[in-house]
């Protein structure tokens, strides 16, 4: 809560993070389609800044390049190919960016954190995986572990609640109608012009 150089690093950090998950979402979209889209570059943008978020105050600048580019390629293909695979409704891509996305950046925060940034254990002892502390990586992953079961309970108890109180579900005739005219009463799109 002051102005640091803790404060500065995780600037920096931040934005080196968003802006290499940009250029690696963009250059992976270019290879599987042949051209970039603004709207990847912007789905990569965000997938930096949450892989970014817990290792902002713990790694070097080098090292948020690295875990912005691994989040960028890596959401991009949970966004294109994982979900194909399983089939599962992410309409907003909010698991493919953000639950991937942060539990690539919990995880590599384990790898590339360092005491020269965030001398969190004590002077001159190692911080994260690179400068000799193996065991930080294992607290990352039960961390994630730990996450995503709560995320996962959580998420299945708020969605049987809403099921017997509202349904999940419009039925199929409203679905193709569209639910900007069924549920919202009006229409998003005139397409009769």
């Amino acid at each position: 809560m002051n102005a640091s150089g803790l404060a500065t690093s995780a600037f920096v950090n931040t934005h080196f993070a968003t802006a290499a998950a940009a250029i690696g979402w963009s250059v992976a979209e270019w290879i599987r389609n042949g051209k970039p889209s603004a709207l990847g570059a912007i789905s990569g943008a965000v997938a930096g800044l949450v892989a970014i978020t817990p290792a902002s105050g713990f790694v070097q600048p080098m090292s948020a390049l690295i875990i912005g580019v691994v989040a960028g390629v890596c959401c991009f293909l949970m966004v294109t190919t994982v979900k194909g695979w399983f089939g599962y409704d992410d309409s907003l891509d909010a698991f493919g960016v953000h639950g991937a996305g942060g539990s690539i950046g919990a995880i590599l925060t384990g790898v590339f954190a360092s005491s020269a940034i965030n001398p969190v254990y004590g002077n001159g002892k190692p911080t994260g995986w690179i400068e000799g502390n193996g065991h930080q990586v294992l607290n990352q992953l039960a961390g994630v572990a730990i996450a995503w079961v709560l995320s996962i309970i959580g998420t299945l108890v708020l969605l049987k609640i809403v099921d017997l109180a509202i349904g999940l579900r419009v039925t199929q005739e409203d679905e193709i109608e569209g639910l900007d005219v069924t549920q919202h009463g009006e229409e998003g799109y005139d397409f009769g012009s």
